[in-house]
């Protein structure tokens, strides 16, 4: 059974951004950097995000990221955060992160989502049928859980997989994800970052539906958290402004690798624009140390996190290691909720 020491870890959630100037080896690059100041610094994991048909994410063949960042780094836990189930057969996926937990054991995270991660067409590109594909999660999720298991009467297993000690999560940007992760007793990382308006209820369903089980005892919760900070709070802002535009464009329907900052870009945006942003943005912690450090224990207090995963789209990657390197001071500074 999984054990936890009480403190609030932070982990890091990487997408791999393809910058504008760049390519898609430069950005795998940069994650192994990044994973390997991680290690250093203190943070628990480094997911890296499956995404498909995303000019700005080079991150689409995870278990292969995985495998490039887990090569640089020795300690820190290297995972998915997430691998989109409905795109794959629970098979290949077993195989995959056994083969991982063979190369690094004891390191592997695989966190499962519900959602496929792309566009409808993409979906069948991937030779997945959306409807059906998920409306299979729960199941999937149980089959998968199986192959880990080393039972020898089984009629299909994984090899590698069987008896891997690999740590799986549920993820969740819904109260359906936050459901199953309790019934099965399993952690849960909730999408704050990008789904803050479910927040609350989606920690509150976890709780109640929590099942003990042969993995945890008691619910385990950690939150998905837009953390970009700097030396002050307007070059944090300034350096936000890169996941703003690229957002713009994504919903848009024009996704973009990451452009560059540009300052003063939310006050020249359409209303529709900045209020889409607002949303997606509402318990993002942007600016200096101290306003940062406010804002994540402050989410810390509301909702008894175990656990916060930060992610940050910027730019330069100095100025990302440095926001991370940051955030590490101000982790050692957060304490668990009363």
């Amino acid at each position: 059974m999984l054990s936890f020491t009480a403190v609030v870890p932070l982990s890091i959630l990487d997408l791999a951004p393809i910058v504008e100037g760049t390519d898609t080896g430069q950005a795998l690059r940069n994650s192994r950097d990044l994973a390997q100041h991680a290690e250093g610094w203190g943070y628990r994991r480094f997911w890296l995000a499956e995404h498909h048909n995303m000019p700005g994410i080079a991150s689409a063949a995870t278990s292969i990221a995985i495998a490039h960042v887990a090569a640089g780094t020795s300690s820190i836990r290297v995972g998915a955060g997430g691998i989109m189930l409905p795109n794959h057969a629970p098979l290949v996926i077993a195989e995959q992160f056994g083969t991982l937990d063979a190369l690094y054991p004891g390191r592997i995270d695989l966190g499962l989502g519900r959602a496929p991660g792309t566009d409808q067409a993409t979906a069948r590109a991937l030779r997945r049928t959306l409807v059906g594909d998920v409306d299979r999660f729960p199941e999937d999720v149980v089959e998968l859980l199986g192959y880990f298991r080393p039972a020898a009467d089984q009629p299909v297993r994984a090899y590698p997989g069987g008896g891997a000690s690999v740590e799986v999560w549920i993820l969740g940007s819904s109260l359906f994800g936050a459901e199953l992760a309790g019934s099965l007793g399993l952690p849960f990382a909730f999408a704050s970052h990008f789904a803050p308006a479910l927040l609350m209820e989606a920690t509150e369903v976890y709780r109640s539906a929590f099942r003990p089980s042969r993995v945890l005892a008691s619910p385990r919760l950690m939150l998905g958290v837009t953390a970009v900070a700097a030396d002050g709070d307007e070059e944090a802002r300034v350096l936000l402004t890169s996941l703003q535009q690229a957002f713009v464009n994504l919903r848009s329907g024009r996704p973009s690798r990451l452009p560059p900052p540009v300052p003063g870009f939310d006050e020249r945006l359409p209303p529709h624009h900045a209020a889409l942003l607002e949303g997606v943005l509402a318990e993002a912690a942007v600016g200096g140390p101290e306003t940062v450090r406010q804002s994540l224990q402050e989410l810390i207090d509301r909702t008894g996190a175990d656990e916060l995963i930060l992610t940050a789209q910027i730019y330069d990657h100095a100025a990302r290691l440095r926001s991370f390197e940051i955030a590490a001071g101000i982790g050692r500074q957060l304490t668990p909720a009363a």
